[in-house]
């Protein structure tokens, strides 16, 4: 990008960060062991859906994909819609390091077939000591960040979410700016 381009506003996007999304599956020891949570054997790619356009050769690539990855992963892969509209290629498999692999791989698939612009995040969940926790892995950032639902109305705590990244930040990148944290309320996982 040139100096022309900035002074135009055109700003290119960096393509997403998927390399650093294989961290979490180094830091299960401290999860597990330190953290007391323990992989719930779900994880999702969640991306922006296509135009009207491009909607039935993305749905065929995307239906291709799911087949290819099953095969190769042996973990059993679905596809929801939620109610915004993202799309989540929800996968199960009992360990963590196949969900990770799995993710990877469905990330990479969905970048090669030109979807890299429309990959939002990774979720992966996390269950202990009687709650839920996702770890969210933004792709455009690369960078990881904890949520934690309460159970009530959109209720997130915060406290244990700043907890969870004082512990985890020396084993996984984690995204520094607060502002960038979203929820996922309601997410089909």
């Amino acid at each position: 990008m040139g100096l022309l381009d900035t002074i135009l506003g055109k700003k290119k996007l960096k393509g997403p960060a998927k390399d650093r999304l294989f961290a979490l599956a180094t830091a299960q020891v401290t999860l597990d062991v330190e953290l007391g949570l323990k992989s719930a054997g779900d994880a999702a790619v969640v991306f922006k859906s296509q135009s009207s356009g491009e909607f039935v050769r993305s749905e065929n690539e995307i239906q291709q994909l799911l087949e290819v990855t099953s095969v190769q992963s042996g973990s059993r892969i679905e596809r929801k819609t939620d109610s915004l509209g993202f799309e989540w290629l929800i996968v199960h498999d009992a360990d963590l390091e196949d969900l990770v692999t799995t993710v990877h791989l469905i990330g990479s698939e969905l970048q090669d077939r030109g979807f890299g612009e429309q990959l939002l995040a990774a979720v992966f969940t996390f269950e202990g000591g009687g709650k839920t926790v996702y770890w969210i892995y933004g792709y455009k950032r690369g960078a990881f960040w904890p949520f934690v639902p309460t159970g009530e109305d959109q209720g997130r705590d915060n406290a244990e979410e700043l907890e969870l990244k004082a512990k985890l930040e020396h084993e996984l990148p984690i995204e520094q700016d607060l502002t960038r944290w979203l929820a996922l309320f309601d997410a089909p996982i």
